[in-house]
């Protein structure tokens, strides 16, 4: 039987969380082509994948290097939504196969989905309002955190009309803390996803970027787990 084929990494952004792909991607049997940051890095070697965890404003230049070398890339830098549909216009004219998403956590993948189904039940009774709190640590430059508005708009995506507060933490080393509450006039009701470190988000961008070969498209990791 043929040896699977070793999947080569491009690696954007060389953060913590860049540092931590790379360790369980070498652990994987995967192959680390080039590691890309600030000055470093060199973006001509052959590879299979891009996975991106730089910046928003980095990804303004990476992006369309992704397009020119017809490169499938796993975007998990957040605070770009404003080029979203610039960005996905880019990839479909080129044929490119992206999965973007603000948190690659299969755990907080599914919590999305437990709180779009909180929102619709809770969406029927007015007298809850609701909000989400969300803490991260010190370094994150973005907030509220893209995951949050995720959180937001699969509320409003399943029928929650009424106003959502908004409000953030950014305080020592907190992975990630999502709370989404619902409160009336006698109780409240809270769902909360913890992080406990960041090996789960790395897992989650390698499963994408194995998952993204051959594909066309602009995808989610909703998409990826399904």
């Amino acid at each position: 039987m043929p040896e699977a084929k070793r999947l080569r990494i491009l690696l954007v952004g060389y953060g913590k969380m860049g540092q931590l792909v790379e360790q369980l991607a070498v652990a994987g049997g995967m192959q680390i082509a080039s590691c890309i940051d600030v000055g470093r890095g060199d973006w001509s070697v052959p590879a299979d994948v891009a996975i991106d965890f730089s910046t928003a404003g980095a990804l303004q230049e990476n992006f369309p290097r992704y397009v020119e070398k017809k490169l499938p890339a796993v975007i998990g830098t957040t605070g770009w939504g404003d080029q979203l549909t610039a960005y996905r216009q880019l990839a479909e004219k080129a044929g490119l196969g992206v999965v973007a998403a603000a948190n690659f956590s299969i755990g907080a993948n599914l919590f999305e989905m437990i709180v779009a189904d909180a929102a619709k039940m809770l969406g029927q009774h007015h007298q809850y309002g609701a909000w989400i709190h969300e803490a991260h640590h010190s370094a994150k430059r973005d907030a509220p955190s893209g995951t949050a508005l995720l959180l937001r708009d699969a509320m409003t995506g399943a029928g929650y009309d009424r106003p959502i507060d908004m409000s953030s933490t950014r305080a020592g080393a907190i992975p990630g803390i999502h709370t989404v509450g619902f409160d009336g006039p006698s109780d409240t009701i809270e769902l909360t996803h913890t992080a406990r470190d960041r090996r789960g988000f790395a897992s989650g961008a390698l499963l994408a970027a194995r998952w993204i070969q051959g594909k066309r498209g602009w995808f989610s990791m909703m998409d990826v787990l399904r």
